[in-house]
């Protein structure tokens, strides 16, 4: 086989979910955040294998993500919209029951007009910032809002929700400041509806502790294999195989022999190379060159030369040859049980979550554990 194998455990992603639940207080609920094709991991199969584990909230990026998500989940899931919605979209969020979230005061005229000509009791979510400056109303617009609240009970707002900035690193003090802040702003919200669900703690945000959980929690990245606390004992365990395919294997002996694009590698000694199919096209991050490696035959192997679009070459010197794969087959491993992807991001001087986003479509996606 010339493609590559890329294996996803369902049930190591539910485990996931029931390991992250656990680390919350009782009364609070534990969501999904499935945008980005579950980051990249297929959210049309991710989805309902949470939902079947107990799983009933689920967040998503856009409108488009929301409206895929309504085909493979069932009627009683709730999907919420974490990017608002641009002009045009209040229809579709109300005709496929999709929760905006809301994050402008703009967006909440909006989603007031759409109500009202669709008839609708349509909820929505609001986003409040409270230091990271991303989306979400500025404390200054959010306190004119309370001021003169008409226009936020209008918008049936059922969930007030912010973002963590620095969650990874638990001395960061912004993580004490967004949280009193939040909780000041939740205080507000809470005398103008007091039946209003919080929500505070992405993946990271679990970790710092009970008083960033409140009613529900939202992880993403640590569902899927990511260690929401670098540094520090994982909570999770690795939903990815991906495996290589050989597709040539070179005795190199000529000293000063160079590897791969601007000859950045030059060979010192007889080596022996195996060019796997997979490059910067796939996931494997060019950046891994100088310290990327994989697993051939339990034995450690490391990239050289630039990766290239479609390929990457290891060195495989070091593996027995009785352990060698036969002419032109076997498959370097580049993530799994001996590189998981806190590794694969070390290497590649990158984010897990761009690790997992950056996996292309070129493989052969095998699920197990359904």
């Amino acid at each position: 086989m010339r493609d590559g194998i890329l294996t996803i455990d369902l049930a190591a992603i539910r485990r996931n979910w029931s390991a992250v639940g656990r680390r919350l207080k009782s009364a609070t609920e534990c969501a999904a955040v499935i945008k980005a094709s579950a980051y990249g991991l297929g959210s049309e199969r991710v989805a309902p294998s949470l939902y079947r584990a107990g799983c009933r909230r689920f967040f998503v990026a856009t409108v488009d993500e929301g409206l895929s998500a309504r085909a493979y989940l069932p009627a009683d899931a709730t999907v919420y919209v974490l990017a608002g919605m641009a002009p045009g979209r209040e229809a579709d969020c109300i005709e496929r029951q999709l929760i905006p979230v809301l994050v402008s005061a703009e967006q909440l005229q909006r989603w007031r007009q759409a109500r009202r000509q669709a008839a609708s009791a349509a909820p929505c979510a609001i986003k409040v910032d409270t230091g990271m400056t991303r989306l979400g109303l500025d404390m200054e617009e959010f306190e004119h809002l309370c001021a003169e609240p008409q226009l936020l009970l209008d918008c049936n707002p059922v969930l007030f929700i912010s973002h963590l900035a620095c969650a990874d690193d638990v001395d960061h003090p912004l993580n004490r400041r967004q949280l009193s802040a939040f909780r000041q702003a939740a205080q507000q919200m809470r005398r103008l509806c007091p039946q209003i669900r919080l929500s505070l703690a992405n993946s990271s945000g679990i970790c710092l502790g009970e008083p960033w959980h409140f009613d529900l929690v939202r992880p993403g990245g640590a569902l899927y294999g990511v260690n929401p606390q670098p540094g520090a004992d994982t909570i999770v365990e690795p939903v990815l195989d991906l495996k290589l395919p050989i597709v040539q294997v070179r005795e190199v002996s000529r000293p000063g022999a160079t590897v791969g694009y601007a000859a950045t590698y030059r060979i010192d000694r007889p080596v022996r190379l195996a060019v796997a199919l997979g490059g910067y096209a796939d996931g494997i991050h060019r950046i891994a060159g100088a310290t990327g490696f994989g697993v051939l035959a339990g034995v450690k192997v490391p990239v050289v030369g630039r990766i290239s679009m479609d390929s990457t070459i290891f060195d495989i010197s070091a593996v027995p040859a009785a352990q060698l794969p036969p002419p032109g087959g076997g498959h370097i491993q580049v993530l799994g049980p001996s590189i998981d992807i806190d590794q694969a991001s070390a290497a590649a001087g990158a984010l897990g979550y761009e690790i997992l986003t950056s996996l292309g479509d070129r493989y052969h996606r095998r699920y197990v554990g359904e």
